[in-house]
Formats: structure tokens, sequence, C-alpha cells
């Protein structure tokens, strides 16, 4: 089975396949599709999973940014058009997951993060 990184990677390759559209808010809407597929099934979050229930605050600092809106919305508000701001959130996911504070992420945490908004659940 593919982890959460390694598909937002294969989806980066090709998006057209997996979104229908290069659109930010359709990878939105993929991966909430993901996140509550495997909610439903009984899958237990994975350490990526919980990790990216981050991206949210990490968005919102990144853009100095307090705001109730989703992360693809503030990407959004900052690019050109859906198509920019996709490439733009693999950029940002790229500078996300290479920064200090991922390796002092607490595995055993307890937290129940929805992965997608990064609210909780």
């Amino acid at each position: 089975m593919v982890d959460l990184y390694d598909l937002i990677h294969n989806i980066q390759k090709r998006p057209a396949m997996y979104l229908g559209r290069a659109s930010i808010s359709n990878l939105r809407t993929f991966l909430a599709g993901y996140c509550f597929a495997r909610r439903q099934i009984g899958i237990p979050q994975t350490l990526q999973e919980q990790q990216f229930s981050e991206f949210q605050t990490w968005i919102q600092q990144r853009f100095t940014l307090a705001s109730n809106q989703t992360w693809d919305q503030i990407i959004l508000f900052f690019s050109q058009d859906e198509h920019t701001a996709l490439e733009q959130f693999f950029k940002l996911f790229d500078e996300f997951t290479q920064t200090e504070h991922r390796s002092e992420f607490q595995p055993n945490a307890t937290n129940n993060l929805i992965v997608v908004s990064g609210t909780q659940d």
C-alpha cells in the first residue's frame, strides 16, 4: 500500500490521473476522501497522516496568517489560479516535510486531528 507522502508525490507526477483537473481544490477534496475512506474501514492514522495534520498550522505560520481558511484556500489566495496554486502546494509540501520540526514530532501524541484540514475531530 502506498503511504500518504508517496501518494502526494504520485499526484504531483500525474495530477490529472488522480484529480481529473490539476487544481488545489481537487487535491484537497481527494485527500479528504482518502482520509475519510481510511477512517470508515477502520485503518488507524499513520505517522505521516498525523504529521500532515500539522500542515494547516504550518501554512498559517508560513504566510503569517491567522485565519479560519483551509490550507488550500490560503495557498489559492496567494496564487494566480487553481493550477499554479497546486504547483505551489507541492513546493510548500516539500518545504514542510524538510523542516527540522518534522523530526521533533511525537509519534505517541494522542491527537485525533483531521489530516486534511488540521482541525480537531
